[in-house]
C-alpha cells in the first residue's frame, strides 16, 4: 500500500477496475498511461499495458489471486525489467528476479535490463566464427553448433530433449561459459529435478535458473523467455559467452494464445493470434553473435518445442523452423528403439555451424554422414532378405559400431578430440577384436586420462588439428605412434 501511495503522490493519476476476464483486466482513468508500461494495483500487484482502447486501458496481470472490480490503479512510468547481475547466478527466480528458493536470500546487486527490447542491428552482428561444444556425440560430429547460433529442439514428448539440454548446459559450464536455463509453465518437480542436477555436478554457480509454473498466472508464464533474454543481454554486454535455454515455446505459445483470446483478438491459425510468428520472432531475433565493447561476444539460443506424433508440419513448429538456423529432432521411433540421444541426424539441420568447424573436422562429418547414408540403405536390402557380400557385411558391423558410439549416459561429457579419435580408431578398424561395449569402456578411460593429463591433451589436440583430412588422419592413427599406443593400453 505504501508503494501504491508514493507511485500516485509522484505521477498523480488514478484508475479504477472496470471488468476482470480471468488474466486480463481492463481500467479506466490513467489519462497519461503509455503501451507496456508496468501498473501497480492497491493489493501491491503489478501488471503491464497491452493495449488502449477508446476510454478503456487492458491490462495483463501478473497477480495469482483474482483483482477485484473497483481496485485503485497507478502508473509506474516505467517498463518491465529484469534485474540481472553476476550475483543472481547460482539462483532459482521467477521471471521478475524473486528468489524462489531459500539459497542466498541476502541483497544481490544487480543492474535492471528492459524485459522486451528491439532486437540489435546487423551493424553489431558478426558471422558466427566459434564453434559450440555439447558433450554429445552424435551432434557434434554430425550436427555441429556454431556461437550465436539459434538452433530449434524439436521432438515428442518423453524423447529425451530435456535430458540433452541439461547435458549442453553441463559442457558449457565445465567450460567456463554462463547458462541460463527458462522453465516456461513448467511441474514444480521438473524445476526441482533441473537444479538437483546442476548441484550434483556442481556448475549451479555458472547458471541462472528462471522458472514460471504450470499454476503460475499466464501473464508471469508469457514474460519468462523475455526475462531470461534479457538476463542474457546483461552478460553478453559484460563480454560472456551466454547459452539460453527455452523450455519450451508450445507452452509459450498456448497461453499467448489464451491471453489473446480472453482480450479478444481475432483468432488465426489453430486459434493462434495473427502476432505469434512476431512475437517468437522478435525474441529469437535478440540472440546472435554480437560486436560489444568488451569484444565479441555471443547469445546462442536452443528454443524446444514439442511435436504430435513426430509431425513437423505444425503451425507453432513450422514458425520456429523459418526463423532458426536448423533444428534437431528427436525421433520417437529411435528412442523406442533404444537409441540414446534419439536425435535422427538425416531430418536435423544445422545452417551455420559447419563454418565453425576446422577442415579435419568437416571432413569427418562428410564421411559420417555419406556412410550412415550407405548404412541404412543396405540395412533397407536385409529386411527383404537380400544375400550380402563381405563389404556389405562389413559396412553394417562399422555402421553399428558407429550408431552405439552416439549412444551416452547424460551425465557424460565426452571432449570433441576424443569423440574424434576413438571414431578414427574405428574407422580405421584398430579395434577390430573389441567389443562396442569395451570400446565405450575405452572412450570412458579415455576421457579421465585427456581431462587429467595436460600433455596427452595437447598432443592429441596437436595431432588432429594438424590433419587436414580423415585420411592424413588416418595415417597417423598407427599402432606405432605413441599417443595411440598409449590409448590401445587404456
Amino acid at each position: 500500500m505504501e508503494t501504491f501511495k508514493k507511485l500516485l503522490d509522484k505521477t498523480g493519476e488514478i484508475g479504477f477496475v472496470t471488468q476482470v476476464i480471468d488474466s486480463i483486466v481492463y481500467a479506466e482513468g490513467l489519462p497519461g498511461v503509455q503501451p507496456d508500461e508496468i501498473v501497480v494495483f492497491e493489493t501491491g500487484e503489478k501488471g503491464q499495458v497491452l493495449s488502449l482502447n477508446e476510454g478503456s486501458i487492458e491490462i495483463l496481470t501478473f497477480s495469482p489471486e483474482q483483482i477485484k472490480v473497483g481496485t485503485k490503479i497507478t502508473r509506474t512510468g516505467t517498463i518491465l525489467e529484469f534485474p540481472s547481475g553476476e550475483g543472481m547466478l547460482g539462483k532459482v527466480v521467477d521471471p521478475f528476479g524473486n528468489l524462489l528458493t531459500e539459497e542466498g536470500k541476502a541483497t544481490i546487486k544487480t543492474t535492471p535490463y528492459p524485459v522486451d527490447r528491439e532486437p540489435e542491428g546487423i551493424v553489431e552482428r558478426e558471422s558466427i566464427k566459434k564453434y559450440l561444444e555439447t558433450g554429445t556425440s552424435i551432434v557434434d560430429l554430425m550436427i555441429p553448433l556454431g556461437k550465436g547460433q539459434r538452433e530449434l529442439v524439436i521432438g515428442d514428448r518423453k524423447t529425451g530433449k530435456t535430458n540433452f539440454l541439461l547435458h549442453t548446459i553441463l559442457t558449457q559450464a565445465k567450460q567456463g561459459n554462463i547458462c541460463i536455463y527458462a522453465c516456461i509453465g513448467k511441474r514444480k518437480i521438473d524445476i526441482k529435478k533441473s537444479e538437483e542436477f546442476f548441484r550434483a555436478n556442481k556448475i549451479m554457480d555458472k547458471v541462472l535458473l528462471i522458472a514460471s509454473t504450470s499454476t503460475d498466472p499466464a501473464g508471469t508464464i508469457f514474460v519468462t523467455p523475455y526475462s531470461a533474454m534479457a538476463a542474457a543481454e546483461y552478460f553478453k554486454d559484460k563480454g560472456k559467452d551466454v547459452l539460453v535455454v527455452l523450455d519450451d515455446m508450445s507452452t509459450h505459445a498456448k497461453f499467448y494464445r489464451e491471453i489473446s483470446l480472453l482480450g479478444k483478438r481475432f483468432p488465426g491459425r489453430n486459434s493462434y493470434p495473427g502476432d505469434i510468428f512476431y512475437v517468437h520472432a522478435k525474441l529469437m531475433e535478440r540472440a546472435g553473435n554480437f560486436s560489444t565493447t568488451n569484444g565479441e561476444t555471443a547469445i546462442t539460443c536452443l528454443p524446444v518445442v514439442e511435436t504430435t506424433q513426430g509431425d513437423l508440419s505444425g503451425f507453432i513448429q513450422t514458425n520456429l523452423m523459418s526463423m532458426t538456423d536448423g533444428h534437431l529432432f528427436f525421433d520417437s521411433n529411435l528412442f523406442y528403439q533404444g537409441r540414446r540421444p534419439a536425435i535422427n541426424p538425416f531430418l536435423s539441420v544445422t545452417r551455420v555451424g559447419r563454418q565453425t568447424q576446422s577442415s579435419i573436422k568437416r571432413s569427418i562429418n562428410r564421411e559420417i554422414t555419406s556412410f550412415l547414408t550407405l548404412y541404412e540403405r543396405i540395412q533397407n536390402f536385409v529386411h527383404f532378405g537380400s544375400e550380402l557380400n563381405e563389404s556389405s557385411k562389413i559396412t553394417l558391423d562399422t555402421g553399428a559400431k558407429i550408431q552405439k558410439l552416439f549412444d551416452q549416459p547424460s551425465n557424460e561429457i565426452i571432449p570433441i578430440n576424443v569423440q574424434v579419435i576413438i571414431f578414427v580408431m574405428v574407422w580405421g578398424t584398430l579395434l577390430p577384436n573389441l567389443k562396442i561395449e569395451e570400446v565405450i569402456e575405452k572412450r570412458k578411460k579415455l576421457t579421465e586420462l585427456y581431462l587429467k593429463d595436460p600433455k596427452l591433451q595437447k598432443e592429441l589436440d596437436e595431432m588432429i588439428e594438424t590433419s587436414e583430412t580423415l585420411n592424413e588422419l588416418l595415417k597417423k592413427t598407427t599402432p606405432e605412434n605413441k599417443i595411440i599406443e598409449k590409448i590401445l593400453n587404456l
